[in-house]
């Protein structure tokens, strides 16, 4: 079992000082640490909890699963860790909406956002001119 667990369904209220005085109870603490979304800077409503052994940590388990706090039950188990994401090393794919610029205001070509098929890009003047062309 590994040191650290995780918190669920905390209050967005919560505060680090509140868990550690809480998980606490159950042994030595390492670190707590609650993510908080990216563009609000608010708590995203779960923590983990680093004990310095996995008896406090199973205890913490044990005794929080379930306990109420801020009004809310608690989820405590144990952390698993982050699965490993690939790394993609192709060329990004464009998800524009395809399309470019233009000659003199036409406006470019088409396509779907994937970068196919629709309309050929290129001013109405350069179409014009591969028909003539052939």
């Amino acid at each position: 079992m590994a040191a650290k667990v995780f918190v669920g369904n905390l209050n967005f209220n919560t505060s680090r000082e509140e868990l550690e005085q809480l998980f606490g109870q159950a042994g030595a603490i390492r670190e707590v640490f609650i993510p908080v979304d990216r563009e609000t800077g608010r708590p995203r409503g779960f923590a983990f909890v680093e004990f310095g052994d996995d008896a406090a940590a199973k205890t913490a388990i044990e005794k929080f699963n379930g306990y109420e706090l801020g009004g809310r039950q608690l989820r405590v188990n144990e952390a698993a860790d982050r699965p490993e994401r690939p790394r993609f090393s192709g060329p990004r794919p464009s998800f524009s909406d395809g399309g470019g610029g233009g000659d003199r205001g036409f406006g470019g070509g088409g396509g779907d956002r994937f970068g196919g098929g629709g309309k050929p890009k290129g001013s109405r003047r350069n179409i014009r001119a591969k028909k003539r062309g052939l």
